[in-house]
C-alpha cells in the first residue's frame, strides 16, 4: 500500500497529482499530515504543497476538460465526503490518461459518483441561497448564520454580493467556523473568535436592531394570520425545506 500525506488543501491535492505522475506511482490512500495511517504500508510519501506545480496540473485540466467538468471536481472537493480527495485524483488520472472524453461517461463508476456528489453540493448551495436570512444588527450591518451539510458557502457568496450589493453583510458558516464579509466593495473571508452564541441561528437581543426585531414580529404575525392550521403539512415542508434550515426562518420560530 502506497500512502500520500498532504495538508488537506486544494493546492496540496493538485500537487499530489503532480508528484504521482513524476514518481509514476499513484497513491492507494491519501491522508492528512497528522492522520494516523494503517499499521502496514509499503511506502509513505509526504507532499510539499507547491502552488506552481498545482497550477500546472490545473492548466492541464483546463486543456483536457471543460468548465463543467472542472466545476464538478471542485464541487466534489467542497463536499468534504470521506475519500473525496481520492475520488478526485482517480477522476483526474482518467481525464489525463484516457483518450477521448471520459468526463461525461457515467458508465464509469468514479465519474458517476463524482457527478452525483457534485449535484448534492450544488443543491446544498441553492438551499443556502434560499434559506439564509440576513438580520440587521445595531451597527447597521446584516448578519446571516448558516450550517450547510456540505461546505457550500463559497458557491453562494456571488449571489449575496449581487443581491445585497448596497448593504454590509456577513454570512457565517457556524459548522466550519468561517464566513464572508462584504464591506460594499470587496468580499473577505473571516473568522469569529467566539461564535458559540450563533448555533441557534438568531442574533442576541443585545445586538439585534430594534427595527429588525419589530419586522420579525410583524412577519411572524402575518405568517400566522395567513396560514391555515388544518392544512399544515410538516412532512411536505421537510421535502421542500430541509429541517436543518428551519431555525433560520423567522416564520418557523
Amino acid at each position: 500500500m502506497i500512502i500520500f500525506r498532504y495538508d488537506k488543501t486544494w493546492e496540496g491535492l493538485l500537487t499530489a497529482v503532480f508528484d504521482a505522475y513524476s514518481r509514476r506511482q499513484f497513491p492507494d490512500m491519501l491522508l492528512g499530515t497528522e492522520e494516523p495511517g494503517p499499521m502496514f504500508a509499503d511506502e509513505s510519501h509526504t507532499i510539499v504543497t507547491d502552488p506552481e506545480r498545482a497550477a500546472r496540473v490545473w492548466a492541464g485540466l483546463c486543456r483536457r476538460a471543460g468548465r463543467r467538468v472542472r466545476n464538478m471536481l471542485l464541487h466534489v472537493w467542497l463536499s468534504e465526503e470521506q475519500e473525496a480527495d481520492a475520488l478526485i485524483v482517480r477522476c483526474i488520472k482518467k481525464i489525463f490518461d484516457v483518450r477521448g472524453s471520459v468526463a461525461g461517461d457515467f458508465s464509469d463508476p468514479d465519474m458517476l459518483t463524482a457527478h452525483k456528489t457534485a449535484m448534492a453540493v450544488a443543491r446544498e448551495a441553492q438551499f443556502v441561497r434560499m434559506f439564509a436570512r440576513l438580520q440587521k444588527t445595531t451597527a447597521g450591518s446584516y448578519f446571516a448564520p448558516v450550517a450547510p451539510k456540505y461546505n457550500a458557502l463559497p458557491l453562494a457568496v456571488e449571489y449575496f454580493r449581487d443581491r445585497f450589493a448596497d448593504q454590509r453583510w456577513l454570512v457565517y458558516d457556524t459548522r466550519r467556523r468561517y464566513g464572508y464579509y462584504y464591506d460594499l466593495e470587496t468580499v473577505t473571508e473571516v473568522t469569529l473568535d467566539d461564535d458559540s452564541h450563533l448555533i441557534e441561528g438568531a442574533l442576541g437581543e443585545d445586538i439585534i436592531a430594534a427595527d429588525e426585531r419589530a419586522f420579525q414580529q410583524a412577519w411572524r404575525g402575518y405568517h400566522k394570520a395567513l396560514s391555515i392550521k388544518e392544512r399544515t403539512n410538516p412532512r411536505l415542508q421537510r421535502q421542500h425545506m430541509p429541517y436543518r434550515f428551519w431555525k433560520y426562518l423567522t416564520e418557523m420560530k
